[in-house]
């Protein structure tokens, strides 16, 4: 059955988004990037929130940028075609290899890991992804901790009253000081 990943980056206080709803301190160096490329190759599927979806639409066009480097064309190679589903009570139609989640999310997601497929399912967006979490729907925890503590905002975990124990499986430190943790839930 195919795991359910959610990977985000999070400032050391435990922020995705600042107070101010800005990230760009999340902006990845080449080393950080080239691992993000790495790590798409394992997802088979994604899901979003509108929010997410919405940036990165950016990709969707970005292949006809002359200005895009080797490691930028290369994720695009892999972004564009991943199949997405996009969760959205506003938007009515979206682009690209992606659709409109039918049903809610436990639902979406139980019919995903019953299809037949490899890969992954990442899900990505700070909402969907703490709905998720409060479902108990999510196998593993990829956090990209950036060396920086931004005060408050949006928090990667969700403050809910449940508990839930994790196992370390990896980890790695990148020379900027940027942090990579993977968890287990551990069952």
């Amino acid at each position: 059955m195919r795991k359910v990943t959610c990977s985000m980056s999070v400032s050391l206080d435990g922020y995705i988004v600042g107070p101010d709803g800005n990230f760009d301190w999340t902006a990845p160096d080449q080393e950080v990037f080239r691992f993000w490329i790495d790590d798409i190759r394992q997802v088979g599927v994604h899901l979003l929130g509108r929010r997410l979806y919405e940036t990165m639409l950016y990709w969707e066009s970005a292949d006809q940028e002359a200005s895009l480097d080797a490691a930028d064309r290369e994720w695009n190679a892999l972004w564009k075609p991943l199949p997405k589903v996009v969760f959205s009570t506003t938007l009515s139609a979206v682009q690209g290899n992606a659709r409109l989640a039918s049903g809610d999310l436990a639902e979406e997601i139980e019919r995903l890991r019953a299809e037949p497929g490899e890969g992954d399912i990442a899900i990505g967006g700070a909402t969907l992804a703490a709905e998720a979490a409060a479902l108990g729907l999510i196998d593993e925890y990829q956090a990209m901790v950036h060396p920086v503590l931004v005060g408050g905002g949006i928090p990667f975990f969700p403050r809910g009253e449940r508990r839930v124990n994790l196992e370390l499986v990896d980890s790695r430190t990148f020379p900027s000081g940027v942090v990579y943790l993977r968890h287990r839930v551990a069952r």
